[in-house]
């Protein structure tokens, strides 16, 4: 069970109707709990027990330590004892026991008789309640096949499953996965075609941002647990949306975990045999840094990442804080089995499921990270600190005479040799939330919903969904929400009515960006070139382009000054007419914007001008961006 090579299969997702794998003495493969004929079969890894048993609801709870004198004789003669393999793990069957059935661990480690939640569990009924038995081979996908975007053409939208449509605010309890169901219609409508829940895993309470997980294998009872879970991404799918597990491997918990000394061992009174018991334990979030170095925690982590692949259908991972698995203080690397545990499971994914997608929250710049080489972590892509800082700088700043627009042209036009191994941004869960709020609000505190609000943080976006990378939403930037980001206020639905133009504006510049109408296939390219840079008028335009010509090259003029310029000249790729794809000025957009009248097309002549072949002179409102192409 330590082995760090599993052979990979080619198998894509575990069919409901496979027997249960056995070895050669009849025993269930796999951890946790797998349904027999007549029972259920358990295994746990406890090095360090002497004796194990499980009890539940199918022996009315007989084995359960109560406190008392006969709790360590109560385990001994259980009915449904464990069985050493010799190996740290411990093996038995409970007839009876069925999908439904409550049950936990009892351990004995000398004077110590230890209850546990079964790290495996896929269901708990609460972070500190029982394991609940479940058959994820049971659930009817009704034929899910789908295949998600490829890289180029992901368009991502992050959303927090408590926040993000509560139907009822007033009754002490988060949104759930039903609720988030109920409002695929407007992410189908807004055009991303990708979804990325942040954390579900079992949390302490009901209110989470979702990054302390307690049980990383069940999904939130508050949330509505694996099923409803199962219901969403079966949905999404059927609707064209890819889905994105956001998972938590620097750190677990730190409360509720039952994981913490697990089976009464622990070195340096730290966490036992699932975390590091040494100085490498420690994290900004807990003494709880799991031991990437022990083969057991290893494959733990590794059949997490997987099961949502298989069991839950999803579409990729998106990795929590990955500096702090390879780093004490996300600094120099001195976790190297850290390092090693992504690239391998990492590598995994994309020999078994090569259209998923891995994403790292690095933000460290450090191109190994979207490396497939041996000293590569091998994710698919990485949030891009490059890109999310200056441009949220450039659109939040107030004076125009202070905006860096050698920065902003730096963040558009960087890369890690591939265009689409960065996701970029202007608001995350974190950009929005720890000191800072979202980018209206940034903009003018005393008037975020006013207009230099829609102005800038439209122009952030126009640049979101223009440069080369992964583009991604963070909830309600389409609804103009302002504030900061909270666990427990849910999204402002009735902006939706007020700032219908908004909604339609991101509508647009997502159908561009996924060249739905043929007219822009150069924004799904790898290639981006200056074509004007200009920091006294603020005036930045680049060319984008797959292959280039007609139908493909897309130009992107933005103006980040409050001044209107009705004749600005600017280099272009070819001569020809470009046609207006997009005016973010548009009064179809907002009654508070300017309304520059911005030609339907402009021709550009043969006239070497900014080191490229052809100009033309384009009409720049306030505080927008433009995008031409031509037919």
């Amino acid at each position: 069970m330590t082995d760090d090579t599993k052979e990979a299969t080619g198998e894509s997702r575990p069919n409901a109707n496979d027997p249960i794998p056995t070895d050669y003495a009849g025993r269930a493969k796999g951890m946790g709990v797998s349904l027999i004929d007549g029972g259920a079969a358990f295994r746990v890894w406890a090095p360090h027990a002497e004796t194990v048993a499980v009890t539940g609801t199918f022996d009315d709870w007989a084995a359960q330590p109560r406190g008392d004198n006969d709790d360590a004789e109560k385990v001994r003669s259980a009915k449904f004892q464990l069985v050493s393999e010799n190996n740290g793990y411990w093996y038995g069957q409970a007839a009876g026991a069925t999908v439904g059935d409550e049950y936990r661990f009892v351990l004995i480690n000398g004077d110590q008789v230890i209850s546990r939640i079964d790290p495996y569990a896929r269901h708990v009924t609460s972070s500190v309640g029982n394991g609940i038995i479940t058959d994820p081979g049971a659930y009817d996908w009704e034929g899910d096949d789908f295949t998600p975007p490829t890289l180029n053409e992901l368009v991502i939208y992050e959303m927090h499953v408590g926040t993000f449509f509560d139907k009822d605010p007033d009754d002490d309890k988060p949104a759930d996965l039903a609720d988030v169901e109920s409002k695929i219609d407007h992410l189908v409508h807004l055009g991303v075609n990708a979804v990325e829940l942040m954390p579900l895993m079992e949390f302490a309470g009901d209110y989470s941002w979702g990054y302390n997980p307690a049980h990383i294998f069940a999904v939130e009872s508050a949330y509505g647990g694996p099923e409803k879970l199962r219901d969403l991404v079966k949905t999404c799918h059927k609707h064209g949306l890819a889905v994105i597990i956001d998972v938590v491997y620097n750190h677990f918990g730190p409360s509720d975990l039952d994981l913490w000394q697990f089976d009464g061992w622990s070195e340096n009174d730290k966490g036992g045999i699932y975390f590091y018991n040494d100085w490498k334990s420690s994290t900004p979030w807990g003494d709880t840094r799991p031991d990437y170095g022990r083969g057991e925690v290893r494959e733990f982590i590794r059949d997490n990442a997987m099961m949502w692949l298989e069991e839950f259908h999803a579409d990729g991972l998106r990795y929590d804080m990955t500096p702090y698995m390879r780093s004490v203080d996300a600094g120099e690397m001195n976790i190297p089995d850290g390092w090693s545990l992504t690239h391998w499971i990492n590598t995994e994914i994309r020999e078994k499921f090569p259209r998923a997608i891995t994403i790292a929250e690095d933000l460290h710049g450090e191109p190994k990270v979207v490396s497939t080489a041996d000293d590569g972590a091998a994710f698919h892509a990485q949030w891009d600190n490059h890109f999310v800082h200056p441009i949220r700088a450039a659109v939040i700043t107030a004076s125009d005479e202070a905006r860096d627009m050698d920065a902003v042209r730096d963040a558009v036009e960087f890369s890690y040799g591939d265009a689409f191994s960065r996701v970029i941004y202007t608001e995350s869960h974190d950009e929005v939330a720890n000191g800072s709020a979202r980018v209206p609000q940034e903009v003018d505190d005393d008037d975020p919903t006013g207009y230099y609000a829609q102005k800038r943080s439209t122009l952030g976006a126009a640049l979101v969904l223009t440069s080369p990378g992964l583009p991604m939403i963070f909830q309600g930037q389409e609804l103009l929400e302002g504030e900061w980001f909270r666990d427990t206020v849910p999204l402002h639905w009735d902006q939706g009515a007020q700032f219908k133009g908004i909604f339609r504006m991101y509508r647009d510049l997502v159908s561009l960006r996924l060249n739905e109408e043929g007219h822009a296939k150069g924004l799904t390219g790898q290639n981006v070139d200056t074509l004007h840079l200009h920091p006294d008028n603020h005036v930045y335009a680049f060319h984008r382009w797959a292959d280039g010509g007609p139908h493909d090259d897309v130009v992107v003029a933005v103006n980040l000054d409050s001044k209107a310029w009705g004749e600005y000249t600017i280099g272009m790729p070819a001569a020809g007419r470009w046609v207006t794809r997009f005016n973010s000025d548009a009064k179809v957009y907002s009654d508070a914007f300017d309304g520059v009248d911005v030609p339907e097309w402009f021709d550009a002549v043969e006239d070497d001008y900014d080191g490229h072949p052809a100009s033309a002179t384009l009409v720049l409102p306030p505080y927008s961006a433009i995008i031409l192409s031509r037919d």
